[in-house]
């Protein structure tokens, strides 16, 4: 008789067990909170603006010769360019100055993205010539090496 009151104690036992793992299951504990986070935009390298065209034999009555080339763009991404100038610094000869030498077409439009890399993008547009002054005498610029500086404006 032992054995028939003991089925219904397990078969008790068993669904006590199997209610309080289903109400397990089901508990939980609500909380609030919150947190933060960072995310950073990344910065461009400046572009080098790079003459390709070789500008030689300038003089009195030579005609203005076409200055063009590309960039280099170490940024890792695309940059903007709008337009680049080009302005006339120097020479190497002392008495040869920026104002024997005349920049026609600058500033230059390229309204574009220059891919990351070297030699990427075109300008082109502006020209340079020998400024020639009948009056005065302009032979300190025979062989003169004429010093030219590029801006990117956006």
């Amino acid at each position: 008789m032992s054995a028939i009151r003991s089925k219904p104690v397990v078969l008790v036992a068993a669904v006590a067990l199997v209610l309080l793992t289903a109400v397990g299951a089901f508990a939980y504990w609500t909380s609030a909170g919150g947190g933060e986070g960072t995310a950073v935009t990344g910065t461009s390298d400046d572009l080098v603006v790079v003459q390709t065209s070789t500008i030689t034999d300038m003089g009195p009555g030579i005609a203005a010769q076409t200055l063009s080339g590309n960039f280099d763009n170490s940024s890792g991404g695309p940059s903007y360019v709008g337009d680049v100038t080009v302005v006339v610094d120097g020479t190497d000869q002392v008495d040869c100055t920026a104002d024997d030498y005349t920049i026609t077409g600058s500033p230059m439009t390229v309204d574009a993205e220059v891919p990351d890399g070297d030699a990427q993008g075109a300008w082109t547009g502006a020209a340079i010539a020998f400024a020639n002054d009948t009056a005065r005498n302009q032979d300190a610029c025979q062989g003169a090496t004429v010093t030219l500086t590029y801006l990117i404006v956006n």
